[in-house]
């Protein structure tokens, strides 16, 4: 690289400088470098600090002239450029200099994200978040062949025998932004679908949902399983519980199989009807079934207990059950539930 670079630097004026960028990084791709390579050329070119940053994993490299990790704090970026990849952003590279942006340093980066683009097209096939929503569907569908699932996972950049979870999703965020926060260190996959978005990813913290996203998370290892289990986890989140897992669903996710004729013929499903008529009356039933206390109730209300008491001996009335006593107190759960799924 650095017999390279002097005989490039034999060019004269702003052309032969750009034609010098041009080649210099066209020659560092044939080579095949790797990121920090790629990083380190960058600023001895620039003669000043290069970065490279990756949103899924938050992975930074920051170099210094003198082909040594830059020190911290980092100085502020003199110019940047987002990397790109299947029209999808996934990282940033900047240069850090003192003085202002030199003339060619806007090709300059725009060369140094096309080479981080292909470094990472070439050794990390799931360093993108989108994906084909074909191969999604390839993996998630129960009606594909083992070997045609294993050749769509490995297309995706996942390995076969990698356990994998689906995440059905529901939310105004973009996919990818959400992928990369529930799962930063290893690779994810999403997709837009018809009745959901998709993510697989091999590991999910579910408190790192963003607010205003309802979340089903399967449990089963074969993607297609675990997305049949993330779908019905979907169904039983709410407002209070955005975030459903399917695992702790247990005897209840049942309910999910209970065809919508018979949820509209039972007597409870249809109290819950005449009950929503009242909005108030439904938030207080949610409230109390969701903390099995009146006092506990009566705080996420942020009223007086002795109000919700009052409202919850009205409700019981409308029900026809008996809903401050623990018999009743199931049943109460189970047909909000109910009424929940068949509201979709």
């Amino acid at each position: 690289m650095e017999a390279l670079a002097q005989r490039l630097s034999h060019l004269d004026s702003e052309a032969g400088g750009a034609l010098r960028v041009v080649m210099y990084f066209d020659t560092l791709i044939r080579r095949r470098v790797d990121l920090p390579a790629l990083a380190r050329a960058s600023a001895a070119l620039a003669e000043c600090v290069a970065g490279i940053r990756l949103h899924g994993t938050g992975r930074v490299i920051r170099v210094g002239p003198d082909g040594r990790p830059a020190p911290t704090p980092p100085a502020p970026a003199s110019t940047s450029t987002p990397i790109t990849l299947d029209e999808e952003e996934i990282g940033t590279v900047w240069l850090e200099r003192p003085a202002p942006p030199g003339p060619l340093d806007e090709l300059l980066l725009d060369r140094l994200a096309l080479g981080a683009a292909a470094v990472l097209e070439r050794y990390g096939p799931a360093s993108t978040t989108m994906a084909d929503p074909a191969l999604i569907e390839l993996v998630i569908s129960p009606d594909t062949d083992d070997a045609a699932r294993t050749r769509a996972l490995r297309l995706l950049g996942f390995p076969a025998d990698l356990p994998l979870r689906a995440i059905a999703v529901r939310s105004p965020r973009p996919l990818d932004r959400i992928g990369g926060l529930i799962c930063p260190a290893h690779p994810v996959k999403a997709a837009p679908l018809a009745e959901a978005g998709v993510i697989l990813a091999p590991t999910v913290d579910p408190a790192r949902f963003p607010a205003g996203t309802r979340a089903g998370i399967g449990a089963a290892d074969r993607p297609d399983r675990s997305w049949r289990q993330a779908r019905t986890a979907l169904r039983f989140t709410t407002a209070r519980q955005p975030v459903v897992h399917h695992d702790d669903l247990g005897a209840l996710a049942l309910l999910a199989h209970i065809p919508q004729e018979a949820l509209r013929d039972n007597t409870d499903v249809a109290a819950i009807d005449r009950l929503a008529t009242t909005g108030d009356d439904l938030d207080t039933l949610d409230a109390y079934c969701a903390t099995g206390s009146v006092r506990q109730a009566a705080d996420t209300l942020h009223l007086h207990h002795s109000s919700v008491a009052r409202r919850l001996t009205q409700i019981g009335k409308t029900l026809g059950i008996e809903v401050t006593e623990q018999a009743g107190l199931t049943r109460a759960r189970l047909a909000l539930t109910a009424w929940r799924l068949r509201e979709g």
